[in-house]
């Protein structure tokens, strides 16, 4: 051996010592053991020498928890929120609060590239700047539990603990608004106080610019001294509204009519988006902001382009879209939520600070992971697609372009669908996903079997602290 090379091999660890090379997707540190098995720990960083204590054995893997750091990283952090840590009780609301934050979008940075190669077999022509904001402070949605606990004497309101069904005794939230935050030990109190102290299991928060939702899920009906308890709740904490759910998110409504409902500005584009505290809406605001502004930027939609927004939801793209566009269609799964996208592009066309004006705009029912060929051309010709799926993808959209393409190259086993000779693919789809894996097997089958080429793709930090992994991917069609 060289001298060369011999400074090169690391040097021989203690035995049951482990040395990290780097994070997966749970924010677990991987290492090896000298035999090469994986061992997965929690709480590990990417090059740090550690100890663990092994809780679970398969054959080809380990998973154990960090017990003491011999070389720390130099990436390590102090947690800023005291409810986070290993032991058990610990909050589970974030997995990486150790690791400072640039690492963090680093981390995830690197499992959007590696799902796209290894799932899709694509490497994107850019790398996008990652998008980043807050990492304080800034979750606006969150699914509270609530427990009354017999045994401590208290009721608890908080995220459940690490790998856990109880709940977490939270007493602040570092992530959450400030002032939310402050009213967690207040609201332990007030549920405490409640006739319906044992059948309220959750409460769910969304925060609009001006109003702070909270919806009481209550499993029996409240007492008239329940709901005077709510209200001097809301009147003790300016902004406070309440709603109550007795049943599914269909049945939230508010405890008194009037006030300031919710909504999100995009001011950029001079939208206002009114929604309603059990609908889907990104939990980072200021990171969504610059989200639909990027996706935007990335369409390119001009005022002679036609675009189709599929998975529109209330519409935080597609009314964006349409102050550029000649005409846009939104897409959705239900047609409840296409009513209310509707009424939402209705209510900014008539708002005045709607100063760039809004072009034609239409939305549509569709069972999105049911789409065909047919259906896909019985919705016409675009010359951009925004996409914006779910957890699972596009994989049946994706899988209707696919068809219409190898239709045009002449497949005996795709046939002809009528009315395709005359429907053109779009030039550009952007992709926004929450999910790297299912978004790189869309990718895959969008540059290998359709025609397109990724020119560029990169992450959105919209949680910070945990391993969700947002992202964004653009796709041009190949000349």
């Amino acid at each position: 051996m060289t001298e060369t090379t011999a400074a090169c091999v690391a040097p021989a660890l203690p035995e049951g010592w482990l040395r990290v090379e780097s994070l997966n997707l749970d924010a677990q540190g991987v290492a090896r053991k000298p035999d090469r098995k994986v061992v997965f720990i929690d709480g590990a960083l990417p090059f740090e020498v550690v100890s663990a204590n092994i809780n679970k054995t398969k054959n080809s893997w380990e998973q154990g928890t960090l017990t003491h750091v011999h070389r720390e990283s130099a990436q390590r952090v102090e947690p800023l929120c005291p409810h986070f840590g290993l032991h058990a009780g610990s909050c589970g609301g974030c997995k990486m609060q150790h690791l400072y934050p640039s690492a963090q979008i680093a981390v995830k940075q690197r499992v959007l590239e590696d799902n796209l190669w290894h799932l899709g077999k694509i490497k994107p022509e850019l790398v996008l700047r990652p998008i980043e904001g807050p990492t304080w402070g800034y979750r606006y949605r969150a699914r509270l539990s609530v427990r009354h606990v017999h045994k401590k004497g208290t009721v608890l309101v908080g995220f459940h603990e690490r790998k856990s069904r109880y709940v977490a005794d939270m007493k602040v939230c570092p992530v959450l608004p400030p002032q939310v935050s402050a009213m967690l030990m207040p609201l332990r109190t007030l549920i405490g106080s409640l006739d319906a102290v044992e059948t309220c299991p959750q409460i769910e928060l969304a925060c609009g610019d001006q109003v702070i939702a909270l919806v009481l899920r209550h499993l029996e009906a409240l007492s008239t001294a329940d709901m005077a308890r709510l209200r001097d709740f809301a009147n003790q904490n300016p902004g406070v509204q309440w709603w109550l759910q007795p049943k599914g998110p269909e049945t939230a409504h508010l405890l008194d009519e009037g006030g300031a409902l919710l909504s999100y500005d995009l001011p950029e584009f001079g939208i206002t988006m009114p929604f309603k505290p059990t609908d889907f809406t990104q939990v980072n605001p200021y990171i969504n902001r610059v989200l639909v502004s990027r996706a935007l930027r990335l369409l390119g939609a001009q005022k002679t382009d036609r675009v189709i927004d599929w998975f529109c939801g209330l519409g935080n793209f597609t009314l964006p879209i349409a102050t550029q566009a000649r005409e846009v269609l939104g897409i959705e799964g239900s047609a409840a939520l296409v009513a209310r996208s509707r009424e939402n592009y209705e209510k900014n066309k008539r708002l005045a600070q709607v100063n760039k004006g809004l072009t034609a705009t239409d939305f549509a029912v569709r069972n999105l992971f049911e789409m065909t060929p047919e259906l896909l051309v019985s919705d016409g010709t675009a010359d951009k697609w925004l996409v914006d799926p779910p957890r699972e993808g596009a994989f049946a959209l994706i899988r209707a372009l696919v068809d219409l393409h190898q239709q045009r190259l002449g497949s005996a086993d795709h046939p002809i669908t009528p009315g395709s000779s005359t429907w053109q693919p779009p030039k550009r789809i952007v992709y926004v996903s929450c999910n790297p894996a299912t978004l790189a097997r869309d990718a895959g089958l969008l540059v290998h079997q359709a025609g397109y080429f990724c020119s560029a793709a990169g992450v959105v930090n919209m949680f910070p602290h945990t391993s969700h992994v947002e992202s964004m991917a653009v796709f041009d069609l190949s000349v």
